[in-house]
């Protein structure tokens, strides 16, 4: 059992020296504690064996929430800030034109496309 509990932890230090959202330099301890306890005729040993691991804490992030209020509705919406400047649209990291909540503008475009399709048909119909 040792050895297959010893396996166990270092997958997990190694899982977390992997870990983008630690820092990579950070010490990782694995302690191994092994208790003997002799019954009274010290013919056997109760052999307790617990392992302790100390991994790399996951780094702390930062962002900004830009929230707004729906006046129609009373309702209050929140999402992350994703360019520089409120209402500024941005290229993301695979290439794709984002508005600053991070919607691929082409949806947008095409929501509103579809609303004033609506519009349209309702004038018409008036």
């Amino acid at each position: 059992g040792f050895s297959e509990k010893l396996q166990s932890e270092m997958e997990k230090i190694f899982e977390n020296i992997h870990d983008p959202n630690t820092k990579a330099t950070e010490k990782r301890v694995l302690t191994a504690k092994f208790t003997l306890a002799p019954d009274d005729d010290r013919e056997f040993v109760q052999l307790d064996m617990d392992f302790t691991t100390k991994l790399a804490p996951v780094e702390g992030l930062s962002t900004r929430v830009l929230t707004e209020k729906d006046l129609a509705t009373n309702t209050i919406g929140a999402y992350e800030f994703m360019s520089n400047q409120r209402g500024q649209t941005y290229i993301d990291d695979d290439g794709d034109l984002k508005a600053d909540d991070g919607q691929p503008v082409d949806v947008i475009e095409k929501e509103m496309q579809k609303k004033n399709n609506v519009h349209q048909l309702k004038r018409g119909n008036e």
